[in-house]
C-alpha cells in the first residue's frame, strides 16, 4: 500500500522555520531508507506533501508521528491509502 500523507502547519511561519532543519533530516533519513518516495511544500506554503514508498499502513502512522514537526505539535497530518496499481517503469 502507497499513501499520501498531507500536512497542514497549525503553526506560525517563524515556529515552522525553527523546526524546519530537523524535519528535513528526518525526510532524508526516510527517503533514504525508501520510506518516503516523493516529499514537497505545498504551492500555498501552508504545508507539504509526503508520498511513501510501498509500506503498511501501520508503518505510515509510524512515519507521520516521528516527524520532528508532528512530536513538537506544529502540524495536523492527514493520510490517504491507495494500492499503487499503475507504476511508471522503475517505480
Amino acid at each position: 500500500m502507497f499513501h499520501i500523507l498531507t500536512i497542514t502547519y497549525q503553526q506560525p511561519a517563524d515556529v515552522i522555520a525553527e523546526m524546519r532543519p530537523a524535519h528535513m533530516e528526518w525526510l532524508q533519513a526516510e527517503i533514504e531508507a525508501g520510506r518516503l518516495i516523493l516529499t514537497g511544500r505545498l504551492e500555498s506554503q501552508q504545508g507539504g506533501v509526503l508520498i511513501t514508498g510501498d509500506i503498511s499502513t501501520e508503518a505510515a502512522e509510524e512515519l507521520m508521528a516521528a516527524d520532528p514537526y508532528s512530536q513538537a505539535g506544529l502540524v495536523h497530518y492527514e493520510r490517504v491509502g491507495f494500492t499503487g496499481g499503475g507504476r511508471a517503469r522503475g517505480l
